[in-house]
């Protein structure tokens, strides 16, 4: 029965070539029957509302098919995923080959538990979306890596941090980007209704703070008690070996620390303001330090991947040359390539998740499935907690369709904050239920462009006969899902039910 249940497995890139036929034949459908929806977009400068209708674009005629074949090449070698993991790996390949991974992991892994170590690299995930989406191909194949050599299941580590990643785009006790420009679209609609009506940048930091710790600690306890079960077994062909720490091992790590030390003292620097000679890499036209880290003329949003990459190479480099395992400039030139080997079925798996999401782009199902489902908020009479749990939903459903946050609020904004603010609710508290909201799903859909390195990397550690099938990929996540969905959804009762405030001068209610 297994053996059938094996031959039965559908492979990745035949799935992703599946939903690729699917996406094309209903957007075709969805044109025909005529699906379509308005809502009144607002402008952030001028402050008033532009009705818009979002109708579905058909990819089954002549202009869809030229669409596809005439985009393809552009989209790939423009999609973010593939650039920054190729430029990431270089860096984590030189740390690895030199012996600086193992040597650092192995003795985290030795002398820490392994809840402590899952905690952990779950935590840092989920705070990482400080940086955007780097963190998806930093933490992958890091936490792969340091399950390895802990001896534990890679599998398991990547399904954790994945988990924490996705989860973790929702919430953080530090404003991003990505709440910033939200921020705009909440103020916007806030201020047609009470032209006075003022947010501070640290608004959200009470529940956002409890939030993380909250969801760092669930994925921890659901990857030790669940997810170890369910993931794939993984063996190690070899026998463990203990790793004796000589002189070689402490230089190379003095060595590498050192530089590595004074290499982020120099960055840091630049990106303090008011300092003398500082606050080079900052973008002062901007107005939140937020922003001018992370706009979009930054040196962080065009140069941060690089800057990382370069940081990951001194580490290698440094420790190389202490502990004598590169040796030469051959040996350097070859430890640069060495994470690179094998990544063809990568490239494939990246160059169809890239196609899938273009063409659902194109199709404009998400926009319009998303403002379908925001006008519910508008044509009902809700208020408390079932406008809570609404809006809670609609969030969670749309993102699996529409994966962009700012995109999403755009439109969920226009009639959420009207709502919330006519219940006597705040506009901070509305766009806090639909970050988390966010959370709930955004692990579980394939149209996020990082699902693609996630595919990845759990079919490169992968030792079944069979390749590991897209849907229990997104199996993997579901219980993640789920569990900190409820979680999180009864976390934004009980803070509604008690009344205190969400922030530094957020609250609740109006």
């Amino acid at each position: 029965m297994n053996k059938l249940k094996e031959k039965m497995t559908l492979n990745p890139v035949m799935t992703f070539l599946i939903l690729i036929l699917i996406t094309i034949i209903l957007s075709g459908f969805l044109r025909l029957i005529g699906f379509e929806a308005t809502y009144s977009r607002i402008d952030v400068t001028t402050g008033e509302y532009i009705v818009t209708s979002e109708s579905v674009e058909s990819l089954l005629s002549l202009s869809g098919i030229k669409y596809i074949f005439t985009s393809t090449v552009a989209n790939f070698t423009s999609f973010t995923p593939l650039s920054m993991m190729i430029i990431i790996l270089i860096g984590i390949g030189i740390m690895e080959k030199s012996g600086f991974i193992k040597t650092t992991f192995t003795i985290l892994t030795k002398y820490c538990k392994k809840y402590t170590i899952t905690f952990w690299l779950v935590f840092i995930s989920v705070i990482l979306s400080i940086v955007g989406d780097l963190g998806y191909v930093i933490m992958i194949p890091l936490a792969a890596l340091m399950f390895s050599y802990g001896r534990r299941n890679p599998l398991l580590g990547i399904v954790a941090v994945y988990a924490g990643l996705t989860a973790g785009s929702g919430i953080n006790f530090l404003l991003t980007s990505v709440d910033s420009e939200m921020l705009r679209y909440t103020l916007a609609n806030a201020t047609t209704i009470d032209a006075n009506y003022t947010l501070s940048t640290m608004c959200f930091f009470f529940i956002m703070a409890v939030a993380v710790i909250l969801v760092s600690i669930l994925i921890t306890v659901i990857t030790e008690k669940i997810s170890s079960n369910n993931v794939d077994k993984y063996e190690f062909k070899e026998e463990k070996k203990e790793l004796r720490l000589g002189r070689r091992e402490y230089r190379g790590l003095i060595f590498s620390i050192t530089a590595g030390a004074l290499y982020l003292l120099i960055f840091i620097y630049n990106i303090i303001p008011g300092l003398p000679f500082s606050g080079n890499l900052l973008d002062n036209s901007q107005q939140f330090y937020i922003d001018k880290l992370f706009s979009y003329d930054s040196f962080f949003s065009n140069g941060f991947v690089f800057v990382v990459t370069i940081f990951f190479v001194i580490l290698g480099l440094f420790y190389g040359i202490g502990a004598k395992t590169i040796k030469n400039n051959n040996d350097f030139c070859e430890d640069l390539t060495h994470s690179l080997d094998g990544t063809g079925r990568t490239l494939i798996l990246i160059l169809l998740g890239s196609i899938l999401i273009n063409i659902f782009k194109k199709s404009n199902i998400g926009t319009v499935l998303t403002v379908s489902l925001a006008n519910i908020l508008g044509s009902n009479s809700l208020s408390g907690i079932p406008l809570i749990i609404v809006l809670f939903f609609i969030s969670a459903i749309s993102s699996l369709f529409l994966t962009g946050a700012s995109s999403r609020w755009a439109i969920i904004s226009t009639t959420a904050i009207p709502a919330f603010m006519n219940s006597s609710l705040s506009p901070e508290f509305a766009q806090v239920i639909a970050r988390f909201g966010e959370c709930m799903t955004l692990g579980i859909t394939p149209l996020l462009a990082y699902f693609t390195i996630y595919i990845a990397y759990l079919e490169k550690y992968n030792q079944q006969e069979n390749p590991i099938s897209l849907f229990r990929t997104l199996k993997y996540q579901l219980s993640y899902g789920m569990i900190i969905g409820l979680v999180l959804l009864v976390l934004l009762i009980g803070w509604y039910l008690i009344g205190i405030p969400i922030g530094i001068n957020g609250f609740v209610t109006t």
